[in-house]
């Protein structure tokens, strides 16, 4: 019998939120630490700001001057808008130099407005300075970024975890027959190598001598053990079980199957990172409509013969009040809320930009092992020859304690589910490729494979058998005494939310599609039971990429669901990746979105939660925006002729009430 699936012994998944494409490169600890420390450094040299600035001082009635107060307001002033506002002043000189305002752009145009024309009026311009609008712009834009980029922080880890899966080291066989350890690196094409049983094998090669039961699910999805022998390739990366192995090096580095996988996540990665964000679109045009606005403003009061100090005083004014506070904080907040609420669901977004695409999903491919499937045998079916079920059930469970087999762990967990308590085992002993033998109750007993019943001429009842096997079911043989007593049916088996995830996609119009590296018979059984109309089987772990590619050509937004090695060039390929949290650490680390209870059926959740997060944005950006549409012309000075003219410290008030409504609107998101 030959060993299994993959068990996902190690489960040190770094699962916090990571924003894995973009600002690649960059230390996301240190930026989150970053605009933390300038938001609270700059709100603590905020406040003697506002209480030094007369426009504050007349609204609510105070009056605190002393020599030379309006220089040590400058002074401060410029303090923040240098400490606190580099960031946004070189995201704008980057953003202006790819010809692509942005949110950065419009922050940028405001704070060197204000600075700039307040910096003059200190020194003697006529007119009142916005130094508090400076420093209370930049403190909530810090605030806006260090929420957001805390809330999807962090860069992808998925190659390291990739390169992880290689050993260091190999054992080089040399000629006078001893081993030696090198490093892969030192490792040449023809080489030979020993992998001992339980080793990772290093390189992809070719057995030149043993046999063994090879384990490659974390790489192709095949959920059973594969039987290699001499003549037989073999993947670097995937686990040899039982036999020891002697292998001649076939590809090294960028040329093995784990480096052409990390390319493919490596490219797929880069080619999403170029989504820009809504909100930013939405700066771009504030930015030019601020720009438009202002100068027509200027020219207008110049033409209406009022003299450069006023025209300009309404230029600035219209200048600084188009970049909304709330505009900043509208998409941040939201994000925060949709983490938070998402969290607690246990859902870790990780991309923001793809969870968002989320509300478009109209196709959603599932890995079918480890996904739709627990990645743990079970048993199904018990047929005996001539004795009980639970008798056949308890030679062959006494027998299979002894071994660390996911079969027998299978078949153990029938016999604790049936209640059989187990007699003691001895001589117990593995026949590789074959099954397994040892004496019970004094009695020899073998679970063995169907290879092993042909080669010896034993005859069972084959019908049962084949109709077993075409449902791509493994069935083991049980012997007493030489004597064929039943088999046992085993399957991969399948989650029951699975069944309801799928039931629930159907009744959203939303079509799913199983996609796996096992084979056909085994696909097509479990599609069965779960309703899945369309199935790709057999398919090679570098072609599952394409397979994503095939249905977004058809027009389809596709989101994929994995857990898997082999399914992380696909998982970084599709629309939205979304990984099963018991997965690889890999296949996390692609992914945009992780299901930390490993339950498919969070992947209505997710496409819920992201329609209502985007309706709140939508919700936010609109009363960020309907703030500026209503105060642009009253600063620019549309009623003057009426007598009303909007003070800037007016415009300021309307200001923070949209940002609070904002506030309250992105704290109502709700998951249902």
């Amino acid at each position: 019998m030959s060993s299994t699936h993959d068990t996902h012994e190690d489960h040190s998944h770094s699962h916090e939120g990571h924003e894995h494409h973009s600002h690649a490169g960059h230390d996301h600890g240190s930026m989150v630490e970053e605009f933390k420390k300038r938001f609270f450094v700059s709100l603590i040299v905020t406040l003697p700001i506002l209480i030094l600035s007369p426009m504050i001082q007349n609204f609510i009635g105070l009056d605190i001057s002393f020599q030379y107060d309006q220089y040590v307001l400058f002074g401060l002033a410029t303090f923040v808008f240098f400490y606190g506002g580099w960031p946004f002043l070189t995201g704008a000189i980057g953003e202006l130099k790819q010809k692509n305002p942005g949110m950065m752009t419009l922050i940028g145009l405001a704070v060197v407005v204000a600075y700039v024309y307040s910096s003059l009026v200190v020194f003697g311009w006529a007119g009142r300075n916005f130094f508090w609008e400076l420093a209370t712009l930049i403190d909530i834009m810090l605030l806006g970024h260090w929420i957001e980029m805390k809330s999807v922080m962090g860069a992808s880890n998925a190659l390291q975890e990739l390169v992880k899966l290689m050993p260091n080291e190999a054992h080089r066989l040399k000629e006078n027959g001893e081993t030696e350890d090198v490093p892969l690196n030192e490792l040449h094409s023809e080489d030979l190598v020993v992998v001992k049983p339980g080793e990772k094998i290093p390189v992809d090669g070719l057995i030149t001598d043993g046999k063994s039961a090879i384990d490659e699910s974390m790489l192709t999805g095949e959920s059973v053990p594969v039987e290699k022998e001499t003549d037989d390739e073999v993947i670097g990366g995937s686990m040899n079980k039982e036999g020891s192995l002697t292998v001649q090096v076939k590809k090294t580095g960028d040329d093995t199957y784990l480096s052409q996988v990390i390319k493919l996540v490596q490219e797929a990665q880069n080619s999403k990172s170029r989504a820009q964000d809504f909100a930013n679109r939405a700066a771009k045009w504030l930015f030019y409509l601020a720009l438009g606005a202002g100068i027509t403003t200027f020219i207008i009061w110049m033409a209406l013969g009022y003299s450069f100090d006023i025209a300009l005083e309404r230029m600035v004014t219209v200048m600084v009040i188009t970049c909304p506070h709330a505009l900043g904080l509208a998409a941040p907040l939201v994000v925060a809320v949709s983490t938070s609420l998402s969290a607690k669901q246990g859902l870790l977004i990780r991309n923001r930009t793809q969870f968002e695409n989320a509300r478009n999903i109209d196709a959603v491919i599932f890995d079918k092992t480890g996904t739709l499937t627990k990645g743990e045998f079970g048993v199904t079916d018990i047929i005996p020859n001539e004795l009980e079920e639970n008798v056949v059930l308890y030679w062959a469970a006494s027998v299979e304690q002894n071994s660390e087999h996911p079969l027998a762990r299978g078949i153990l967990e029938k016999a604790r589910e049936q209640k059989i308590s187990l007699g003691k085992v001895e001589g117990f002993e593995s026949i590789t490729g074959k099954g397994l033998k040892g004496l019970v109750d004094e009695k020899e007993v073998k679970v063995m494979s169907p290879g092993y019943m042909e080669d010896e001429g034993y005859s069972y009842d084959k019908d049962s058998f084949n109709g077993l096997s075409g449902q791509g079911k493994t069935v083991v043989f049980v012997l007493l005494d030489d004597q064929f007593i039943g088999m046992i049916a085993l399957a991969d088996m399948v989650r029951d939310s699975a069944k309801e995830a799928i039931a629930e996609l159907k009744a959203n119009q939303i079509h799913s599609v199983m996609l796996t590296g096992d084979n056909r018979k085994v696909a097509d059984w479990v599609a069965a039971q779960l309703g899945i109309d369309e199935v790709y089987a057999e398919v090679l772990p570098d072609h599952k990429a394409d397979k994503v590619k095939e249905v977004q050509s058809q027009g389809k937004k596709v989101a994929m669901t994995g857990d898997g090695i082999n399914d992380a060039p696909a998982l970084a390929t599709a629309d939205v990746g979304i990984a099963i949290g018991s997965g690889t650490d890999v296949a996390v680390e692609t992914a945009d979105i992780v299901l930390v209870k490993s339950n498919p059926k969070d992947i209505v959740s997710i496409i819920r939660l992201s329609k209502n997060t985007y309706k709140k944005m939508v919700q936010n950006l609109w009363w960020a925006a309907g703030y500026n549409i209503f105060a642009i012309p009253l600063a620019a000075g549309i009623l003057a002729p009426l007598g009303f003219l909007l003070s800037p410290a007016v415009g300021a008030v309307l200001m923070s009430l949209s940002t609070v409504v904002v506030a309250v609107n992105a704290k109502l998101l709700k998951t249902e």
